[in-house]
């Protein structure tokens, strides 16, 4: 008994620490149960239910007519939680999935650094006799898991590889960037519209609750998924552009190099832009193979690469507009202002040279006939400076900010340039000649020269060339415009009538260049260019806009190392516009609607 436990001291000392550690202990349940309940709680019950991610499906991307360019499949993938995979199984997954360990230990290794609780994705676009393997096994390959994801389909005959571009797996730069929304694994849009409208298209993720045991094993869902998150779906993309249109151009270039680019001049939706030789999008959507890999980088011919916003080659006389917008309205010269062409010009010791033998021509003849000698000697009168300003008022030398994020500033020679690259005091106003027609130092973009076309169908008018007209919310049913940049500039009416009336006779008037950009029924406008290269035959150029007096698409086309613009680019260019105001190709065929009725659609 503790009375016959030593003395009284002793006994009244040992009460009093029994009695503090009951106080103590009783302090530490209290702290523990009210105090801290809902930390500890909230930590015990993360050990006990495991968040699963439920990715949602990707946006879908229409045409201007409602067709669907950019569609989802379904495809499977395999998921593995690092926590439960036991790794003698290892040699088993890698036999069915063709895939060596060491790949499959990586993904898992960056998976456990990440959150061992979630499931990685160890292999996106399984076969079906990958899929039946793993069904077979599923006993043995414990914390394997197969999704259902899904991948991109093309069912258009369109392809817009480099317009669309695709989504790849997040890479760790990238996830180290946006760790708040994506896991590793991931898909992230990494080119073209997909990647510029990553978040629209994406959505939210959603999340799945299930329990489990102390051990980590799976017991259901929790709470009957009262509590589960689900995916809000990706927004859909309404583009400018007309299906139809961009399949036509595809198949136009389909054997060569070059780019066609359209835009509705009234607010600067690209209704086609074509880069050719371009890619299949398929090769993308899954698992791209690496023999397909290598090949699109080894090949000479460049398909990743966009012809349409990425080149910067010399205009030629597509040029020759921007030179005399610049002397008419400087007052430089005026409709009476003549130059007399014989074949050639000669400058100091250097001659330069004309295609044709032309005469006496004022500005619009220059213009419908192309006459070099005109434009040489029309250009020492003009100057660098005011030449320049006027070609920054028409975009050059910059981006046009459109929406697929790749783009080439150009290059516009200013002042500044000539100065800074061949020294101030060193360069001559022989440098400056061939700037008239288009040529030298002069560099520009197939989607820059449509934006031109535009401002001159519009009369100083400009609007951002934009590929997505709207963004469409399927939860709320409802579309928001994307924002679009707009300026104007002044020039004369009587500058921008006879800069048009010449392009108008390149056109439907006879001996001009783009005659074969002719549209029946339709009255045209444009201009051809021959841009010469050292690399071989020249580049071929057209320019232009239809109709005439109100204007509702305009276009450029470049083909590379073909030779003359009226020869190869203009009849393109006129296939193409007529199938955007015709809807449809009447030349060869029975005319369905008039123009004016298929326009009014337009």
């Amino acid at each position: 008994m503790i009375e016959e436990f030593g003395s009284i001291e002793r006994r009244r000392v040992l009460k009093i620490i029994i009695a503090a550690g009951f106080v103590i202990l009783l302090s530490r349940l209290f702290q523990l149960q009210y105090i801290y309940g809902d930390v500890y709680g909230k930590e015990a019950e993360e050990n006990s239910i495991r968040n699963v991610p439920k990715v949602p499906i990707r946006g879908y991307i229409y045409d201007r007519k409602g067709t669907l360019l950019v569609d989802n499949r379904p495809s499977y993938t395999v998921m593995i939680t690092p926590v439960d995979f036991d790794r003698n199984n290892l040699p088993l997954l890698s036999s069915i999935l063709a895939m060596p360990e060491e790949d499959i230990t990586l993904k898992l290794k960056q998976a456990q650094r990440y959150n061992p609780f979630i499931p990685a994705r160890i292999k996106r676009d399984i076969s079906f006799a990958e899929l039946s393997m793993l069904e077979e096994h599923h006993d043995k390959l414990y914390g394997v898991e197969i999704q259902m994801e899904s991948k991109r389909f093309y069912p258009a005959v369109a392809r817009g590889s480099h317009m669309f571009g695709y989504a790849k797996e997040i890479s760790d730069a990238q996830l180290e960037k946006n760790k708040e929304y994506y896991q590793p694994g991931d898909l992230i849009g990494s080119a073209g519209l997909e990647s510029k409208y990553e978040q629209q298209l994406r959505g939210v993720k959603g999340w799945e609750f299930i329990s489990q045991n102390a051990k980590g094993q799976i017991i259901g869902t929790f709470d009957n998924g009262k509590h589960d998150i689900p995916p809000q779906d990706g927004f859909d993309l309404q583009l400018a552009i007309d299906a139809d249109v961009q399949a036509l151009a595809e198949s136009l270039l389909s054997d060569k190099r070059g780019a066609v680019v359209a835009i509705d001049p009234r607010n600067g939706g690209i209704i086609a832009m074509v880069s050719k030789p371009d890619y299949d999008l398929s090769h993308f959507s899954g698992v791209t193979p690496p023999d397909v890999w290598r090949s699109l980088n080894n090949d000479p011919d460049k398909p990743l690469f966009n012809r349409a916003t990425l080149t910067r080659y010399p205009p030629g006389s597509t040029f020759k507009m921007l030179l005399a917008l610049t002397a008419l309205e400087k007052g430089i010269i005026d409709e009476n202002w003549r130059v007399t062409c014989y074949g050639a010009y000669r400058y100091g010791n250097k001659l330069f040279r004309c295609e044709h033998v032309h005469g006496s021509v004022d500005v619009v003849d220059a213009i419908h006939r192309s006459c070099n000698v005109f434009f040489y000697q029309l250009m020492l009168k003009v100057g660098l400076d005011d030449w320049s300003e006027i070609g920054k008022q028409f975009g050059f030398g910059k981006p046009t900010k459109v929406d697929i994020m790749e783009e080439n500033a150009g290059l516009l020679p200013t002042r500044e340039y000539y100065d800074r690259v061949h020294g101030k005091g060193k360069w001559t106003q022989g440098y400056l000649i061939s700037l008239g027609i288009g040529q030298g130092e002069v560099g520009v973009t197939p989607l820059q020269m449509a934006n031109y076309a535009a401002i001159l169908a519009n009369k100083g008018t400009h609007f951002q060339p934009h590929v997505v007209n709207s963004v469409y919310d399927r939860r709320t049913k409802k579309a928001e415009s994307v924002p679009v940049e707009q300026y104007s500039f002044t020039m004369s009416e009587k500058a921008w009538g006879l800069v048009r009336e010449g392009m108008h006779r390149v056109v439907m008037a006879p001996h001009g260049t783009g005659t074969a950009a002719r549209i029946p029924g339709i009255e045209v406008a444009g201009k051809t260019g021959t841009a010469q290269n050292p690399h071989g035959k020249a580049h071929s150029w057209f320019i232009g806009f239809a109709p005439y007096d109100e204007p509702k698409i305009a276009i450029c086309v470049l083909i590379e190392n073909v030779g003359y613009g009226g020869s190869f680019a203009a009849p393109a260019a006129g296939l193409c516009m007529e199938q955007y105001l015709y809807g449809e190709i009447i030349r060869y065929g029975v005319k369905k609607k008039t123009a004016d009725e298929t326009m009014a659609t337009n």
